[in-house]
């Protein structure tokens, strides 16, 4: 590895692997730095362990000069550090900034004067200024001065084959305009698009502005779910006639919950920055929430009404998933709706399994639930199957018309005696 490496990728997980390749692919020396053995391992033996890219991706990386590892002192040799950690949600609720700050420690005590210095990682407003930056000057050093400070939220969408980090624009926000301009310099490497914003606070609030706008939009759907099934309104034949108009209307459609990363916490983030500094809710994010939040309990009484068409209890019986990632086709499966439902329907006594082609091995509140592999003939012998996620791999219409009842929470089954949609 040369002295001089052109980029330290912070955490190579969905948004820094992905990062990392397109840098690699324009010719840039890169590293990865992890905390985990385990994926760093991985890594260096050309395997990958995110959706977006697989074992081939990481091999031409590693052709091209790649390398992962566990030692923070390579980010002295660097000219630009990426930190791309994750930022979750704290046991109530809140803001978790632990993994940044940590990840911000490190990188302080390896700076190098000149260097460039950009946060990705999706936060409230105000992060990088008032808690990324005191760590980073700690040693002495002056953001914009001695070295350049940004704010460039990710893009990154697991599973888009049209859309990903070289054509999808990419938002700067700098301490001072030439911080900004040396981020654009950076990304203008192996990115189409830069998109200059006033400061690092605009580029922290627009990537919380996109993820609130999906949320609150996916409330609204949810909700109107909820009162169309109760008038005899079949919302899904709505939505595509609204999807007609070919301006001012973009269709979203509902669901059992939302998931991933993005939607269920980075409007909390805004909320709570909003609360915390201002004194007041941000009353569309918490009422999106409080929404989306009790779509799993709503699917689960769905599921109990389905089940007294046949004289059934919920308790004993026999309920079968379809699908329990966050997303169609792809394995993630953090803060999938799946889960809280599974542990509702478990906690009600029913008999409950689940068939994933991308999860093997999954548990809820502590119960290991069986993953079946004769989907045929376990939609058979269910009592209900619900669908969570509409995996390409499933033909929903020929496991609709193997089933007894089946409840689509997709909307993309035939309307039939023994379906529902959501």
């Amino acid at each position: 590895m040369d002295d001089n490496v052109d980029a330290v990728i912070v955490g190579m997980g969905y948004v820094g692997l992905p990062l990392a390749r397109e840098a690699c692919a324009a010719g840039l020396s890169v590293v990865g730095l992890d905390v985990s053995a385990e994926v760093v391992e991985g890594l260096n033996a050309g395997r990958s362990h995110v959706d977006d890219l697989d074992g081939g991706d990481v091999r031409t990386m590693l052709d091209a000069g790649f390398v992962a590892t566990l030692d923070p002192s390579v980010i002295a040799r660097a000219q630009t550090i990426v930190i791309c950690v994750p930022t979750p949600l704290s046991s109530d609720g809140l803001p978790d900034l632990g993994p940044v700050l940590a990840a911000t420690a490190v990188t302080a005590r390896h700076l190098s004067p000149g260097s460039l210095v950009v946060l990705e990682s999706t936060t409230y407003p105000g992060t990088t200024d008032e808690e990324v930056r005191p760590l980073l000057e700690a040693g002495g050093m002056v953001a914009g001065q001695d070295f350049h400070l940004v704010f460039s939220p990710e893009r990154i969408d697991p599973g888009n084959a049209e859309f990903g980090p070289k054509n999808t624009p990419k938002v700067v926000g700098g301490h001072t305009p030439a911080c900004a301009q040396a981020a654009e310099q950076f990304y203008g490497r192996f990115i189409d698009t830069v998109v200059l914003t006033r400061g690092t606070r605009e580029a922290e609030m627009a990537k919380l502005l996109e993820n609130t706008y999906r949320h609150i939009n996916i409330a609204l759907v949810n909700e109107m779910a909820r009162f169309c099934h109760e008038l005899d309104i079949d919302l899904w034949d709505v939505i595509d006639a609204a999807s007609s108009k070919p301006f001012g209307f973009q269709a979203f459609r509902p669901g059992p919950g939302v998931g991933g990363h993005c939607i269920p916490i980075d409007p909390n983030y805004l909320s709570h920055r909003v609360r915390a500094q201002l004194g007041y809710p941000f009353r569309f994010v918490e009422l999106a929430q409080e929404i989306n939040a009790t779509m799993p309990a709503y699917v689960a009484r769905r599921a109990q009404d389905m089940l007294n068409l046949d004289h059934k209890a919920l308790s004993g019986a026999k309920v079968l998933l379809l699908g329990v990632t966050y997303k169609a086709d792809i394995a993630d499966t953090r803060e999938s709706p799946a889960k809280p439902l599974a542990k509702i329907l478990v906690e009600q006594g029913a008999q409950l399994s689940f068939h994933d082609p991308l999860v093997k091995n999954w548990s809820v509140a502590g119960h290991h639930l069986t993953s079946v592999d004769d989907l045929p003939t376990a939609v058979q012998q269910a009592d209900l199957c619900i669908v969570l996620q509409n995996h390409q791999q499933y033909d929903v219409d020929a496991l609709a018309a193997l089933s007894r009842r089946f409840l689509d929470t997709r909307g993309t089954a035939t309307r039939a005696d023994n379906v529902q949609l959501l």
